[in-house]
């Protein structure tokens, strides 16, 4: 027993570091555009220009056309696209917006740049959505995904191995969640400053973020016992954190990582609390409908797992009378 035991560390810790890289590692040493939306818009003969130099670039871009700069800055703020090259009588222009992702805005200026200044018109560069001055690389917001999957699957392991079940369960993950929510953006929004909009706006898509996590993790582990609290927080982890594109775009992540991610409540939480805080709700349906699923599906197999084992017969065997002395007669 004791020399299966110290194979099973000599391999099980090699393999966990093996795929931590892996899923850290990988998305940050291949971070490039990929089908990233941009608009283009303006006179037919200067658009297609611009689309013969952006084409040098491959498959980086995913072109939306619009009819002139006002419907291209509406794309921008919709969150249809992230920038929009706009060619007038002065020369190209370039829309972005940092709020939707500093990364995402600092490429499309390096990239635009490179592919139009060949004809020696500089690109000028508007902000339309710009990232709050107190935090204008994005790195409080990005830095807040891994506390609040932390608080997630801590909250889902802590109601899991306190034995509650169904209706405490229930409680006791929305209302840690609600607590965690009331308390990010405290922190985020009144004091860093790292995200804006409606304070209780913030603090809900905080709050349910930490629900989807926790409610994912308590449900996992409410139908198959420890090795499901184990593999929720080992999803949470080391996919939701690193696949989020909470410092980047999913659209930078190599394939299917970005899919992925959105499909995580990390990721999906990063998104609307973007759409939330800074393009008025533009874009949040999505990932809303993601984090609600988590939550729902989550706490229904909480109830679930409950009542499956509130079924299941004791599995100690019936105590055995003892046998009763015959008189000898």
């Amino acid at each position: 027993m004791d020399t299966r035991r110290l194979i099973a560390v000599i391999v099980l810790v090699p393999a966990l570091v093996s795929l931590a890289l892996w899923a850290f590692a990988w998305p940050a040493a291949r971070t490039a555009p990929r089908d990233l939306p941009l608009g283009v818009a303006g006179p037919p003969a200067a658009v297609a220009q611009l689309e013969q130099r952006l084409a040098g670039r491959g498959d980086a871009f995913e072109i939306h056309h619009y009819a002139d700069e006002s419907a291209a800055r509406e794309a921008v703020e919709d969150r249809v696209v992230y920038g929009a090259l706009v060619a007038d009588d002065q020369g190209p222009k370039l829309l972005t917006a940092s709020a939707a992702g500093p990364a995402v805005a600092q490429l499309l200026r390096q990239a635009v740049t490179e592919q139009t200044s060949a004809s020696g018109t500089a690109v000028r560069v508007v902000d339309v959505m710009p990232a709050p001055a107190a935090d204008p690389r994005g790195a409080a917001l990005g830095a807040s995904v891994l506390p609040l999957a932390l608080a997630g699957i801590a909250t889902g392991a802590v109601t899991t191995l306190l034995g509650l079940r169904g209706v405490r369960a229930a409680v006791a993950l929305v209302g840690a969640a609600g607590l965690t929510g009331l308390v990010a953006a405290a922190i985020a929004h009144s004091w860093l400053g790292a995200v804006a909009g409606d304070w209780w706006a913030a603090a809900g898509v905080f709050g349910l973020s930490a629900l989807a996590v926790g409610a994912g993790v308590a449900g996992s582990a409410a139908l198959l016992g420890r090795p499901g609290l184990v593999l929720g927080g080992a999803v949470m982890i080391l996919l939701g954190n690193p696949f989020s594109a909470a410092s980047s775009a999913p659209e930078l992540l190599p394939r299917p990582a970005g899919a992925i991610g959105q499909w995580l409540p990390p990721g999906a939480g990063t998104s609307l609390l973007r759409s939330v805080s800074f393009f008025d709700g533009a874009a949040a349906t999505g990932p809303a409908l993601t984090l609600t699923w988590w939550a729902v599906l989550g706490l229904a197999a909480v109830f679930v797992g409950g009542a499956l084992r509130r079924r299941t017969p004791d599995a100690d065997p019936a105590p055995v009378p003892a046998p009763t002395a015959t008189p000898v007669s």
